[in-house]
């Protein structure tokens, strides 16, 4: 199911703000620090680590502010250094270190996975599917396209016991970030194919589109495949997770739903993408950008 993807300029991943997670603080009151802003201007604090969440208010230059915990969010170049450290204050909202005078050693902000949505049946099928937060789309950056997709992913995991870090590895190989036309287009993040002429259960539609199917010895060439279409981002990702958990060729995989590098070489054997480093690749996404930290505890 590889799709021939454009490559794409991976950035680091960023944690999830409140709106998404329930931030909980593991730092007791002593590991706070008091520190202050270096800003032409005023620093705006937001309710999560990037600059695309909303503002809760300004902080002026030189002023002190306590914070309480780090995260890992958007890269800045700041007034005083380049980082993609966010610090949590001790009202809740969260400021760019790369705004701050002085390094602290602050703990890291303990994140508690979000609580299970309610189910909700989809309009093409009777079945029960789990309902997860707006996803991602075409339109965003490598950090917002992450984070759109972390919710989703965790949500499969929970329904289908898919490791989150293989279903967001998968997203971003398969969709390029989101930016083929296949997921712009058609909302399908996983290169899922329809079959027989049949979309299967959860999506909505076929497309057919060009695409590179590879032998057993690596050698590659083009063709025409039909692929899924979704009405939602959220049941691309259901119907990953589905798909892998009741296809009989994938069940060597949930034997090693805490391995995540194993698991994904499980589905490879199984047939899910021709590419003879498929699963290379993902498992080098998911080292280098730490995605197991998102997988969550069953």
């Amino acid at each position: 199911m590889l799709r021939n993807l454009k490559q794409f300029v991976l950035v680091p991943a960023m944690t999830l703000a409140a709106t998404a997670t329930t931030l909980v603080v593991a730092a007791a009151p002593a590991d706070a620090a008091v520190i202050s802003v270096r800003v032409n201007g005023t620093l705006a604090a937001r309710n999560g680590a990037a600059n695309w969440f909303t503002q809760t208010r300004t902080i002026k230059n030189k002023q002190k502010v306590t914070v309480t915990c780090k995260v890992s969010g958007q890269y800045l170049r700041g007034n005083v250094r380049r980082t993609a450290q966010w610090d949590r204050t001790a009202i809740g909202d969260f400021i760019s270190h790369a705004y701050v005078s002085g390094n602290p050693k602050l703990p890291t902000c303990v994140i508690a996975p979000p609580a299970p949505a309610p189910t909700q049946a989809p309009a093409v099928v009777a079945a029960p599917v789990s309902a997860v937060p707006a996803g991602p789309t075409g339109t965003m950056t490598n950090e917002q396209f992450l984070a759109a997709s972390i919710p989703a992913a965790q949500q499969s995991q929970r329904d289908t016991r898919v490791p989150t870090s293989v279903t967001l590895a998968q997203a971003i190989l398969e969709s390029g970030w989101g930016r083929s036309s296949l997921s712009a287009n058609d909302r399908n993040f996983f290169g899922m194919k329809c079959f027989n002429n049949s979309p299967g259960s959860y999506a909505a539609g076929c497309h057919a589109y060009s695409t590179q199917e590879c032998t057993a010895a690596g050698v590659c060439s083009t063709t025409v495949a039909t692929f899924r279409t979704y009405a939602t981002s959220a049941a691309s990702f259901t119907d990953h997770g589905m798909a892998l958990k009741n296809l009989s060729r994938y069940a060597a995989a949930f034997n090693y739903t805490t391995d995540p590098n194993q698991f994904i070489a499980e589905v490879h054997k199984g047939g899910y993408a021709t590419d003879p480093l498929y699963t290379t690749k993902l498992v080098n996404l998911m080292t280098k950008y730490n995605l197991y930290q998102y997988d969550l505890a069953l």
